[in-house]
């Protein structure tokens, strides 16, 4: 059995989620180039990692969220994470974040992720 925590030790403190999982030998790896999936309001679009925040993958697919400052300071872009896993890559954001809330202009999924915009 193995330990797949490399994800828990290297980014921890920047992860909204994390989760440890258990690999038997017969696991395959995860694909990495596989693409992620967003849903909003029952529908999807993939996350592309071109698009740096996943406010800029939500604009690209024409899914409006509301915006100020784009670096996490003002937090006029909140939305409710209703599954799955984000990261902040840059660090935690400034501006005050609720539990299940998250700021897109300066996160990226993790996971496929399931949100709610206000």
């Amino acid at each position: 059995m193995v330990w797949d925590n490399t994800l828990a030790s290297t980014q921890l403190e920047n992860t909204t989620v994390v989760d440890t999982k258990v690999l038997s030998d017969t696991t395959p790896p995860p694909n990495e180039d596989k693409l992620l999936q967003i849903t909003v309001d029952k529908t999807k679009v993939p996350y592309k990692k071109e698009c740096k925040t996943l406010l800029n993958n939500l604009e690209a697919h024409d899914i409006e969220v509301h915006y100020h400052c784009r670096d996490g300071f003002c937090g006029a872009c909140r939305v409710t994470l209703l599954s799955g896993t984000i990261n902040y890559p840059n660090g935690e954001p400034l501006a005050f974040v609720g539990e299940n809330e998250i700021l897109p202009c300066c996160c990226i999924p993790t996971t496929d992720i399931t949100i709610e915009i206000d």
